[in-house]
């Protein structure tokens, strides 16, 4: 209880709590990240031979927590000491203990980008539900953008419960009141649906994925409908100003496609602080209020 009245008394003891469990769970979503598709595609792999009725060949059991984290080229247990965020990294001076083979960069990176979103976010918001509410989804917006930048993919496993954590909250008007929240729910997958078979119409092209759709409604779960024309608009100027610099420096073919997902997840983590204040500027401009 102490703890507690601590976190709620001293807002930098607080935001400081708040970057270190940040840093801590980024190391766990880099496990995310990198295991999560696998299983899946394991997952997918035996449901595709049970339905040609071929034997599916057993395989070490992976999970999320199963086998222990080791080094992909030496088979190394990765130990508690080298694991601690960014300290690790930086003692190890970016290598294995084992066998010396650098590590990638990503993972440091990760981490502190999980730290200082969390702490942005207990500064925001302070010691309240709402800011629990924030943390869980920020964490689960770094989870799908690294997932959706390496395979274009946005898995069901984190968007479908993302969406009706969104909606739970709500049920205490923590974001938004619940029929703004259900509304944004079905306004947020609707809206990206019919874009992409009026895309898929014109061009005969897919222009997304379905995932968009959910992660948008998980979105508008969270925030309400009133938010989801800022991170359309957001999230479009954004992905159109990445993808033609790319393209322009020839760092991105222009046939390739370019995932979405990531910035959705900014938009979306800019309105969950922001957005009032977004919206308010722009209807001053426009003159509307």
């Amino acid at each position: 209880m102490q703890l507690v009245e601590l976190l709620h008394s001293s807002a930098p003891f607080f935001i400081s709590f708040v970057i270190i469990l940040g840093l801590l769970v980024g190391s766990f979503l880099n496990v995310v990240i990198y295991r999560l598709p696998l299983i899946m595609e394991r997952e997918w792999q035996a449901q595709c031979n049970d339905l040609a009725g071929k034997e599916t060949i057993p395989l070490d059991t992976l999970t999320l927590s199963k086998p222990r984290s080791h080094c992909p080229h030496c088979g190394h247990s990765i130990t508690a000491l080298e694991n601690i965020p960014i300290i690790s990294y930086l003692l190890l001076a970016g290598k294995c203990k084992q066998c010396k083979t650098p590590i990638s960069k990503r993972y440091p990176i990760i981490e502190a980008l999980t730290g200082l979103l969390s702490g942005i976010v207990a500064w925001q918001l302070g010691f309240d539900w709402a800011c629990l509410g924030a943390l869980l989804l920020t964490w689960s917006l770094i989870a799908l953008t690294f997932i959706d930048i390496d395979l274009q993919l946005l898995p069901d496993s984190i968007t479908l419960p993302l969406l009706w954590l969104g909606i739970f909250f709500n049920l205490f008007a923590v974001y938004a009141d619940l029929q703004s929240s259900v509304i944004g729910a079905i306004a947020g997958y609707l809206s990206l649906w019919l874009v992409f078979h009026g895309f898929k119409l014109a061009t005969g092209k897919e222009g997304m994925g379905f995932g968009d759709f959910k992660l948008l409604a998980a979105l508008g779960a969270w925030l309400g409908w009133s938010f989801l024309p800022s991170i359309i608009l957001l999230s479009s100027l954004v992905g159109a100003v990445v993808g033609i610099t790319l393209i322009i420096f020839r760092q991105h073919h222009s046939d390739i496609p370019i995932p979405f997902g990531p910035y959705l997840a900014a938009a979306g983590w800019i309105a969950l602080l922001w957005g009032n204040t977004i919206n308010n500027a722009y209807l001053n401009w426009a003159g509307i209020s």
